[in-house]
This record gives structure tokens, C-alpha cells and sequence, in this order.
């Protein structure tokens, strides 16, 4: 299917009324086409293609029964903490002691919402400490960010307050400044190995400069850390991730980080593990309260998903795997946006090494009207200002692209679609502002 993609090497704002109105008129015939094909599209979620998760249909055959290393039998009640072998993978994948770790079930989401429930209810360190006893609780937001974080703090009616992101991850200065100045900012959120969306990594600097910030915070300050693509690299030579723990204990802050991560994009998202990794303070606390909702996790899959992993170089070896899958993909992304877009103003992207998205930002103010011009055309997007909290984008700009479920044909119909919208959508607002 063809489309008008082709970067001419001339800025937007360079162009002529009359270049700008032909350019319009060509762009349009291109949409057109789109609309006629009656194509469905959807880059909305980061969601594995099924050939990845082909990829892990072995968990199937549950083989040496149902007996665990120690002898638990892994068909019973108990276990709050999960199976010893299972805590074990999940240490050796956030850098932490097993003693300082819990399994959870399929979704990391569910422990980060328990967690602070129970701060915002009990209190992360007991009694005394619930966050609900305060006139107001607010907490940082890297942006952009992950809408189903920030989803989870207006659940609790938790205030959301924006802080930027730069290529080292949260603007440092910012988060350290805000925290000293206000005792009612009670946390941040963290995605700090290929971050959701834009795919930062952390930078040493960073890991450490956020160790300390409870060092400055109000009482009870906590580090939501979701490492949720730990391992989910697209090369063999990654980049690799300071250790928080580790520097939250130089600073004497072990308290303040809360770590979670799972399998969900490693074996089947709707049915892996998941980590909560802390200090031991922190785990006690949040145990307490774990007990009354559970008698134990689903230790059947924690044993299938230990036989089948083994270790960490097991699960390297399987991301591997899911790299090969997914490397095109995002070349395939970056190759529209590329030939499409480079230079000619109309629009920034990020190019990661791993995770599941990519984050673009569109001229500001066009956002919402380039998704809806896609899905019009048959593409779904995820909506304008979900990456920021409220679903309000200020700048109206940014738009997460999601390439990882769509077999590689579908979404090249669907970048060749996208990068028309922005032209279209762009030229149209710079004819406008000529007006």
C-alpha cells in the first residue's frame, strides 16, 4: 500500500503557502487511500505478538511432579512468600538477598496497587505512618510516563504531581527540590531500565542521586521501582542498570525503595510471576496485611516457571529469543519515522534498546489530532495524553507507539499510515498559523 513518505530535506516551517497547500492536496489523496483500504490496526497496548508467546508453550508440560526443591507440596495451601526456587530467580533478576523478596502472582500491577493501599490505609512502615492520616498526599510522576501508575494513584485520590524526564532518566534537580520543599510528596515512580515510554535508561548518577532523595523527602517517602523490562534488551550488549538497593543502603535509605518486576513479557503475560523486593522492614510490614488476603500465591506456576527458566542465564537466553521477534519491529518503526519525518520538523522520536515502546512527539498541540486522523483511517492509537497524569498532556504532543503485537506486514500499513497523519496533520496546523 502505498503512501507519501518520502523526508524531502525541507522543514515544515520553510515551506511556502502555495508548497504548503500542494503538499496538503497530495497528502490527502495518500489519506484517502488509507481510509478506503477499511484497514484495523491497533498499536494501543504493549502487548507480546502470539509468536512470542509460542515461545513458552513448554510451561505446559509440568514434568518431576508437583514436589519443590525443599519438598513443599506446590498443590497446597501456604507459602505467603512463594516457592524458595522462585524467590531465588527473582533476586538473582532485581540484585537482591532472597530473605528481601516475595512472589506474587501474574501481574507486578496487583502488588504496586496492594502496596500502597496498605501505605495509603496501614502505612508503609505501621503505625503511625498510614499516608490517608495527612490533609494531603501527592507524589512525583516522571513524564512521559505509564498510564496504569498513575491509574492506580487517582484510584487512591494520591495528587500526581509531573516531574520531566531527561536522557538520564527524572530530572534529578527537580525531584530533589520538590521533596525538600514539600513533606506532603509521599513517593515516585520509577521505570528505570528502558522507561515506559520513552526508553531512558537510568543513569548511575541518577540510581544513586534517587537513593538519597529520602534523605530530604518528608517521613515515609517510598521509591516505586518497576522494573518491568529488566531483561527485555533488543541487542546482546545492553546497557546495564545501577543496582538501587545497593546505593540505597550507602545512603542508609534501604527503607525507601520498593522493587517489583515479572514475567509478564518473558513467558505468557496473562499467567507468569511476579517480584516485590524490599528491605526486610518494608516486607514485614507489607506481609501483615498480605496474610489477610491470601493463604499463598499459585506455586504450580512459580515451579513450572522455574523448570522451565531455571536462572537468570536461562532467561537471557529466552529474551533472546523474543529480541529476534521484536528487533524488526522497531527498526521497522524507526525506519518510517526516518524516511518520513527526519528534518523536517514535524516531529521527535526516541529510538530504545529494549522494552516495548517507542515515544514520539508530534509539533505541540497535534497530538489528539493526529490519533484521530489515524483512527479514521483504521488505526488505533493510544489516546492523546495517557502518558501524563489525568490524561492531560499540556503540550498536547507526545504519543506512545506500541509496535510489539502486530505481525511486522501489519505494521508497516500501519507506520505508512501514522507518518501520513503527521504530515497531514502538521501541514495543516502551518497553514493555519499562516493564515
Amino acid at each position: 500500500m502505498g503512501g507519501s513518505e518520502d523526508a524531502d530535506d525541507v522543514r515544515l516551517d520553510d515551506l511556502s503557502r502555495d508548497a504548503l497547500l500542494a503538499r496538503e492536496r497530495e497528502l490527502e489523496t495518500s489519506y484517502k487511500k488509507f481510509q478506503a483500504a477499511d484497514l484495523a490496526l491497533d498499536l494501543t497496548r504493549g502487548k507480546p505478538s502470539p509468536a512470542q508467546l509460542d515461545l513458552s508453550n513448554d510451561l505446559l508440560q509440568l514434568d518431576d511432579g508437583y514436589q519443590s526443591a525443599n519438598g513443599t507440596d506446590a498443590r497446597n495451601y501456604g507459602g505467603l512468600d512463594g516457592l524458595a526456587e522462585a524467590k531465588a530467580l527473582g533476586a538473582e533478576l532485581l540484585g537482591v538477598q532472597t530473605d528481601g523478596i516475595l512472589v506474587g502472582g501474574n501481574s507486578s500491577l496487583t502488588l504496586m496497587y496492594l502496596y500502597l493501599t496498605n501505605a495509603w490505609v496501614h502505612g508503609p512502615a505501621g503505625t503511625g505512618s498510614a499516608w490517608r492520616e495527612g490533609d494531603t498526599v501527592r507524589f512525583l510522576c516522571p513524564v512521559p510516563g505509564y498510564d496504569r501508575h498513575f491509574a492506580i494513584l487517582e484510584d487512591l485520590g494520591i495528587e500526581m504531581l509531573p516531574v520531566p524526564m531527561t536522557d538520564a532518566g527524572p530530572d534529578m534537580d527537580a525531584v530533589e527540590n520538590q521533596v525538600s520543599a514539600d513533606p506532603t510528596i509521599k513517593g515516585i515512580w520509577c521505570v528505570p531500565k528502558y522507561s515506559n515510554p520513552t526508553g531512558q535508561v537510568y543513569s548511575d548518577e541518577t540510581v544513586d542521586r534517587l537513593a538519597a532523595v529520602a534523605t530530604k523527602a518528608g517521613p515515609h517517602f517510598r521509591i516505586m521501582w518497576d522494573n518491568a523490562y529488566a531483561v527485555h534488551d533488543l541487542d546482546d550488549a545492553p546497557p546495564v542498570l545501577a543496582n538501587v538497593m545497593k546505593a540505597c543502603r550507602r545512603h542508609g535509605t534501604e527503607d525507601s525503595v520498593v522493587q517489583f518486576a515479572s514475567t509478564s513479557k518473558v513467558t505468557w503475560a496473562g499467567a507468569g510471576l511476579s517480584w516485590m523486593a524490599g528491605s526486610n522492614a518494608t516486607l514485614a510490614h507489607f506481609r501483615k496485611h498480605l496474610q489477610v488476603a491470601t493463604i499463598g500465591p499459585d506455586k504450580i506456576n512459580q515451579l513450572r516457571h522455574v523448570r522451565f527458566l531455571k536462572d537468570v542465564d536461562g532467561v537471557r537466553a529466552h529474551m533472546r529469543k523474543h529480541a529476534a521477534i521484536l528487533r524488526p519491529k522497531f527498526e521497522m518503526v524507526v525506519h518510517h519515522l526516518d524516511s518520513a519525518l527526519a528534518d523536517t520538523g514535524m516531529g521527535s522520536w526516541t529510538n530504545p534498546r529494549g522494552g516495548y515502546f517507542l515515544s514520539f512527539d508530534a509539533r505541540p498541540g497535534l497530538a489528539s489530532a493526529i490519533i484521530g486522523l489515524a483512527a479514521d483511517a483504521g488505526v488505533k492509537l493510544t489516546p492523546a495524553g495517557a502518558t501524563f497524569p489525568y490524561g492531560r498532556d499540556p503540550r498536547d504532543a507526545n504519543i506512545r507507539l506500541a509496535p510489539t503485537f502486530p505481525e511486522l506486514g501489519e505494521l508497516d500499513q500501519a507506520m505508512q499510515v501514522f507518518v501520513v497523519c503527521v504530515q497531514l496533520a502538521s501541514v495543516r496546523q502551518r497553514l493555519a498559523e499562516a493564515s
